[in-house]
């Protein structure tokens, strides 16, 4: 099977690495205790034990969860999967600094050392595991009703006890999927092979894989690899498909071109410790000046996106289309749906924040449609009073540059999907206080955001075993609220997953969580 991307994905570290584009590739080499059921559609949304027997029972409230290790599974290296490693694993997330240690795995028992000081984790007391028992137990100090998703994650996947406690970089870690990484140079190719130690143990866990190898050829430009994959030089493409080229794939390529629900959203993160964006009213501004539907339009017209002006997408439970950042609209008197931007309030809220005529940089990818989203903002800065200028970057280090507060971002547009349905995932990972990391690669709150009362009402969320499902979403929707008003993050579209695919490809084979999965397509 033959894959092509604009660039590579970064680090092949799948404790560390948060870019869709290997998350997605990990799913065929990795695995963790549960994983998400790798079945068709929104199915794949569910949970299932993975290197586990069985799911289990939470005990204590909620707090003591025991997973049964199955036996015989191995690494691609021939070893056998341990208790050990797993209880080595788990402690490694914090040990390399993992993004998801603080929004995820904060609850287990020992993780506020190891968050403040990595030196001194052990998680001791936190997992336990009896290697007698074939048994791991996790004591959380409060409930967590999205723990068995989070460890379904790929940043929990099991690795060998002696992985080491760095970032690996380009050097794989072996896994336990049916495909392990034989080669990798990030400027030209990744290649994987069959795992000859892969048993199949759970078809709905982890899959068989069809392709004999799966070869990933980097620096082919979005135009150049549409035009490869149409004619079957390549089976599928990463990048976004440039606005240009839509028209011909709904002409001629329509067998080839699937158009898939997807929880993922554009949207700006604003860098609230720096000017201009530490000031409120000046990143309200730019909410209210955001061009939704010329952001539409970039990404392929309303059939692929629509405008979005609220933190949860419409396809995760407490989406509201309620926007008081459309035209006419404030918190007061929403409009019920975006409607139009409001330049003239954009404008009055930067000459009210004192910030007019400072130099904004406007970071984004370097693909056709990011850079198409990235200019048009920076005309929209223009317009409300702003010296605005576009740095665009490749795609393999711009979402690792945006992150780290020492490279002084101001602004920017990404994309993100949800890592399972879950407001959580748009909110607290986001924008949660315990995923700012300052001068750190790997910190997801790129707007370094922390408001301790919003915080608490997103933990209560997300710990607090008396509420009814009612009241949890309750509390999401009022974080919500409260962070749009503080507006660290300009919600821009929501989109369909596009995906082209060549003639020779069969048994095209989408999830919610893991988009197209490699494994359960074949090459002919």
């Amino acid at each position: 099977m033959r894959l092509v991307a604009a660039s590579s994905g970064g680090t092949l570290d799948p404790q560390i690495g948060y870019s869709a584009q290997y998350i997605d590739l990990f799913a065929g080499i990795y695995d963790g205790l549960t994983g998400f059921r790798k079945v068709r559609g929104g199915g794949g949304d569910g949970v299932v034990a993975d290197l586990a027997e069985a799911l289990p029972a939470p005990q204590d409230g909620g707090r003591t969860w025991v997973f049964t290790l199955r036996r015989g599974v191995k690494f691609s290296d021939g070893r056998e999967v341990t208790v050990d490693d797993v209880v080595a694993s788990m402690r490694r997330i914090f040990l390399v600094g993992s993004p998801t240690a603080g929004s995820f795995y904060s609850s287990i028992v020992g993780a506020d050392i190891c968050l403040r000081d990595a030196a001194r984790c052990t998680l001791d007391g936190g997992v336990v595991g009896d290697a007698a028992a074939r048994t791991i137990t996790f004591h959380l100090k409060e409930p967590d009703g999205e723990f068995l998703q989070k460890l379904a994650f790929t940043h929990a996947s099991i690795l060998p006890a002696d992985t080491p406690t760095h970032d690996l970089g380009n050097t794989p870690a072996p896994g336990t999927g049916p495909y392990r990484v034989v080669a990798y140079d990030p400027n030209r190719f990744l290649r994987l092979e069959r795992n000859s130690f892969f048993k199949l143990w759970s078809e709905e866990a982890q899959p068989d894989g069809y392709a004999d190898a799966i070869l990933y050829t980097f620096g082919v430009p979005d135009e150049a690899a549409v035009t490869a994959v149409e004619n079957g030089q390549y089976d599928w493409m990463y990048d976004p498909i440039p606005l240009d080229r839509l028209g011909e794939l709904g002409a001629r390529h329509t067998a080839q071109t699937h158009v898939d629900p997807h929880p993922m959203a554009f949207f700006a993160p604003m860098n609230v410790n720096i000017p201009p964006f530490d000031n409120e009213k000046a990143r309200q501004a730019v909410n209210y000046a955001m061009g939704r539907k010329a952001m539409v339009i970039f990404y392929g017209g309303p059939a692929l996106a629509r405008p979005l002006c609220d933190m949860i997408p419409s396809s995760i439970v407490g989406h509201t289309e309620a926007c008081p950042y459309s035209a006419g609209a404030d918190f007061n008197r929403p409009a019920p749906r975006w409607v139009a931007p409001d330049i003239a309030k954009a404008r009055a809220l930067v000459r009210e924040s004192g910030t007019a005529g400072q130099k904004v940089t406007v970071v984004v990818g370097n693909g056709t449609v990011d850079l198409a989203m990235g200019n048009y903002l920076r005309n929209t800065l223009q317009d409300i009073g702003y010296q605005a200028s576009v740095r665009a970057l490749s795609p393999g280090v711009m979402f690792s540059y945006i992150q780290n507060s020492s490279n002084h971002v101001q602004i920017s547009i990404k994309s993100w999907a949800a890592d399972y349905p879950s407001p959580s995932n748009f909110l607290d990972d986001l924008l949660g206080c315990e995923n700012f990391h300052p001068g750190s690669d790997s910190s997801i709150n790129m707007p370094g955001f922390c408001d301790r009362s919003i915080q608490e009402i997103m933990d209560q969320a997300r710990s607090d075993a008396t509420l009814t499902p009612e009241r949890t979403l309750a509390l999401w929707r009022q974080a919500d609220v409260r962070l749009m008003r503080a507006s660290p993050i300009a919600p821009v579209i929501e989109i369909n997953a596009v995906s082209l695919t060549s003639p020779r490809l069969g048994n095209y084979f989408y999830t919610n969580v893991y988009q197209l999965l490699f494994s359960k397509v074949w090459v002919q």
